[in-house]
């Protein structure tokens, strides 16, 4: 069941990225999520090149993360942290790429931690 599920998600990716392009004034937001983390990027594709990124296991929020319950408040967290490390870089716009998962649960806790921190969809 999972093999074919993530050949589906695979699909799904394949056919958002044809249309979702990341440049440097607006990178695109990559997600990815594992059993137990989470992973967001921002990456320029014009250059291949990524940006920014943040992740469950970003030193910069351990502390913060073992306190948290639940992978959705931790996927809130990454999202915030994206968007703190983008206005380092002066990054204020981006094109969001759920990477063929559905927009619920950590995928949409990112987004939204990332819209609370700055940026803009």
């Amino acid at each position: 069941m999972f093999i074919k599920d993530n050949k589906i998600r695979e699909r799904k990716k394949i056919r958002v990225r044809k249309k979702v392009f990341g440049t440097a004034e607006r990178p695109r937001l990559s997600v990815f999520r594992s059993l137990n983390n989470i992973y967001a990027q921002l990456i320029d594709d014009t250059k291949g090149i990524t940006l920014a990124a943040a992740s469950s296991l970003s030193k910069e929020i351990s502390g913060e993360i073992k306190t948290i319950k639940g992978k959705v408040q931790k996927g809130k967290l990454v999202g915030k942290l994206l968007a703190q490390k983008a206005a380092e870089k002066g990054i204020k716009t981006v094109v969001f790429d759920r990477s063929g998962y559905a927009y619920h649960g950590r995928v949409k806790a990112v987004a939204e931690g990332a819209r609370e921190g700055g940026l803009q969809f």
